[in-house]
């Protein structure tokens, strides 16, 4: 590989696909909502208190009353405490709060957060940890000079689950937070009056940091073997910094824990996701001390969180979950019971054909829609099992010319797309769209996840895209049989199931197929093309991976230790590319058309 491309490759390494780093289970959907920095919407722990940010603009919903009100307008951050009554955001490093206004603080500020009570705001500069008290006085919590970074997301957290590197305690007098020399992470309890406390785990065998939590009880963390095929799941104890195992998390490719989890439940036992391969069964399902939660026909993705007795029916359990069942293409939300008596239940609440997620505390339930036939996310406040307020709606979609199938044996999920008014039977030229990421789902019953694929349709090209395998929503196996020969799974599933799917669109011309992608699918589409161009003619390869470039974690998930897999490694090298490969630094929409042309 050329140096520039080799040096891109490292860049991207750094700041991760399209800026953020890829998470073990990366949906491909919209934007995730399970962090509450940033995300689009957040609920207060009390319930009655709704915070919904879009294209810059902060609001805040009243529950009980349902009253919508403006807070700031380009904010890119926020936060808000137990009840909702300290809401902290951010915009151009500045903190703002609806009560003071703008906030001084020393230098520019990332990550500001009030502390669960409300009385008191930390946030991040220039790598350090600094606290505002009650009585304004700004103070260092945590920092050092010789490049030591506290409290920051390390580069490897993404691929774990985790977007953040510190957390307060539910009471507000102490602060978790990373410290970080170098590519080393390791783990303090920190005190409001200057004490602080080391965890202690043993990271040489477990080096990865994976998802924390601290909601309730004491903190709990997730480590992990750098071969990702071992992991534990933490108590700590904030006084002594020691640990204690509550779960074992093993798997012999790699170990992928379900978002939202760990998490203690009401009766004190310790949600973990897990999977079951074994006895015909091949599930992602939610355990408490070993005990099974779901069904192993429940394809798991989230735990959203803990709700009230009366949020959607108390008798139905207290969890809410996001999930598939029989169909990856769509999402919907569960209420599951986790109470250690009674048999298992678990009941869906979405009924609606599309892509579900949800936000979720106390009595308060927020349902974000999304579908093929609209455009946008559809956000309903539910109070007490009733309509209480809606955040944002929807604008139907024009009736896309797309069909949506499964393929070939394997049951690959597909779909194609028409330009507006072809007309049938008459031949196009085809793109087959490549995924960013290697478990990014392209098929979803979301109108926006075929952004992208619309734009090539404008251009006059029939649009196919496949999840082979690898690809998440479907099964564990599915997604980790691609374990060190994800080359030859990868470009075996896209060629297989284009011929499957012109089987059945014959208006596809396979004489004229040009893959496109960028990152891993720009690897791949760069794959398909040199190995097999009988039925990939041509490829546009947008800032296409370098598996000897991308960091450590990622690499390693997929191909194995670089130090003893070098022929793993070698089969998965693009090598020199045929002229029929187009490699472009980034996203150039004019560039590949006249490749094309």
């Amino acid at each position: 590989m050329n140096h520039s491309l080799a040096t891109a490759t490292r860049a991207k390494a750094r700041r991760g696909l399209n800026g953020v780093p890829e998470v073990p289970q990366p949906e491909g959907g919209p934007r995730r909502y399970h962090s509450a920095m940033g995300a689009e919407v957040t609920v207060s722990r009390d319930g009655l208190c709704v915070l919904h940010l879009r294209d810059g603009v902060l609001r805040a919903c009243d529950v009980p009353s349902g009253q919508v009100r403006e807070l700031g307008v380009g904010v890119t951050d926020y936060a808000v405490d137990r009840t909702g009554s300290m809401i902290v955001w951010q915009s151009d490093g500045e903190v703002f709060t609806e009560a003071a206004g703008r906030v001084p603080t020393i230098g520019p500020a990332q990550s500001a957060r009030p502390d669960p009570s409300g009385r008191r705001i930390a946030y991040l500069t220039e790598n350090t940890l600094r606290v505002i008290r009650e009585d304004g006085a700004d103070v260092l919590l945590a920092g050092e000079q010789d490049g030591i970074v506290w409290g920051m997301p390390d580069e490897a957290c993404g691929y774990f689950g985790r977007e953040e590197g510190w957390w307060w305690a539910p009471d507000g007098e102490t602060i978790l937070a990373t410290r970080l020399q170098g590519d080393q992470v390791s783990l303090h309890l920190l005190d409001l009056d200057g004490g602080w406390v080391d965890v202690h785990w043993d990271r040489e065998i477990y080096p990865y940091l994976g998802i924390v939590r601290w909601v309730d009880g004491s903190p709990l963390i997730t480590v992990l073997r750098r071969s990702q095929s071992h992991g534990l799941v933490l108590a700590i104890d904030r006084r002594t910094g020691e640990t204690q195992v509550h779960a074992e998390l093993a798997d012999p490719r790699w170990v992928n824990p379900v978002l939202g989890t760990p998490r203690h439940l009401a009766d004190g036992r310790v949600l973990v996701g897990g999977e079951i391969a074994h006895d015909g069964y091949d599930a992602r399902c939610l355990f408490a001390d070993g005990t099974l939660l779901t069904p192993p026909g429940l394809y798991v993705r989230r735990v959203v969180g803990r709700l009230g007795p009366r949020a959607a029916g108390g008798e139905l359990g207290e969890l809410l979950i996001e999930a598939s069942e029989g169909e990856p293409a769509e999402q919907h939300l569960y209420r599951v019971r986790g109470a250690s008596s009674g048999a298992m239940a678990v009941h869906r609440l979405t009924t609606t054909p599309g892509w579900h997620t949800a936000e979720c505390a106390g009595d308060t339930i927020v349902t974000g829609s999304r579908s093929f036939t609209q455009q946008g996310t559809q956000w309903v406040v539910t109070y007490a099992g009733k309509f209480a307020a809606m955040l944002s709606d929807y604008t139907p979609a024009p009736a896309p010319h797309s069909g949506v199938d499964r393929v070939t044996d394997r049951k690959l999920p597909t779909a194609v797309l028409y330009p507006a008014g072809h007309v049938f039977g008459r031949r196009l030229p085809v793109i087959l769209l490549q995924p960013r990421t290697p478990t990014a789902q392209q098929i979803r019953a979301d109108y926006a996840a075929f952004e992208e694929a619309r734009r090539w349709t404008e251009a006059g090209y029939a649009v196919a895209l496949i999840d082979g395998r690898g690809t998440v929503g479907v099964s564990p196996s599915f997604e980790k049989v691609t374990h060190r020969r994800l080359a030859d799974l990868a470009v075996a599933d896209q060629v297989d199931a284009l011929r499957a799917i012109a089987d059945k669109h014959s208006d596809l011309d396979l004489t004229h197929v040009t893959a496109v992608g960028s990152g891993y699918g720009g690897w791949l589409a760069a794959m398909l093309a040199s190995r097999r161009p009988e039925a990939v003619q041509r490829a546009i390869a947008i800032d296409p991976w370098d598996w000897a470039q991308t960091p450590v974690p990622l690499a390693e998930r997929y191909l194995g230790p670089r130090d003893i897999e070098s022929e793993v490694y070698a089969r998965h090298e693009l090598g020199e590319l045929p002229p029929s490969v187009l490699v472009l630094p980034g996203p150039d929409h004019q560039a590949a058309l006249g490749f094309l042309h």
